[in-house]
């Protein structure tokens, strides 16, 4: 199953040498717990051992430093979005498993406490960087998906087009924001044996399933059994 977030606390400290890349994990950690406007420039420093003038030189202002830092937060949350993207060769059908099966890999990356805590005041309490990770981490993968589903589903009205690229992402999502929840109800054993590779095929199969389209995926109902 994706894996549990990393409880590994990772400030800056002697180790990370890079100047910026302190800046953003003590910014990452300070704005997690203070908000953007709750935060100062001091407290930031502060943490990452360095003088004020650093946020000026790297990043401008507290403003930049933010947005940076949000984005910083959601590129270290999931692995490289290429693999979900790239199969264009591909039939239709096998491109929408390819695309599950990269949206779940990407998710599978560990995620520091300071990054979650972040994304989620973020998603809460949109601001400009919400509107920066969209458009160049989000957007690029959720056209990809609707293109799939366009030529999947050359038929279907978008609105109800826009509703199944939703239940996709939905189902993958899942499988890592509520992973805690599931361990408590069925244990960790249960929890860990599911592979990226079960969970692939499951949110393939019933996908295709709801959608009336598992003939159109045999070799998923050969492996797994029809639904």
């Amino acid at each position: 199953m994706i894996g549990p977030p990393d409880v590994t606390d990772l400030p800056p400290d002697a180790k990370i040498n890079e100047p910026r890349l302190r800046l953003l994990l003590a910014a990452e950690s300070v704005f997690a717990r203070k908000g953007f406007d709750g935060a100062t420039v001091r407290d930031i420093c502060d943490r990452a051992g360095m003088n004020i003038a650093a946020i000026n030189y790297h990043f401008g202002d507290k403003e930049r430093l933010y947005i940076e830092t949000v984005r910083h937060a959601h590129s270290c949350s999931v692995a490289d979005a290429g693999p979900a993207l790239d199969h264009s060769g591909l039939p239709p059908a096998e491109r929408l498993r390819a695309f599950i099966a990269g949206m779940l890999r990407n998710m599978d990356a560990p995620v520091r406490p300071e990054s979650m805590q972040l994304l989620m005041r973020e998603l809460s309490q949109p601001s400009p960087a919400t509107i920066s990770v969209v458009e160049d981490f989000i957007r690029p993968m959720a056209m990809g998906l609707f293109a799939i589903l366009a030529e999947l589903l050359p038929e279907m009205p978008d609105r109800q087009r826009l509703m199944v690229g939703f239940s996709v992402v939905g189902q993958c999502l899942y499988y890592r924001q509520n992973r805690t929840v599931s361990t408590l109800l069925f244990g960790a054993a249960a929890v860990d044996a599911l592979t990226l590779d079960a969970v692939t095929e499951h949110i393939t199969r019933f996908t295709f399933a709801a959608l009336g389209l598992a003939g159109d995926y045999p070799s998923v109902v050969r492996r797994e059994g029809a639904v």
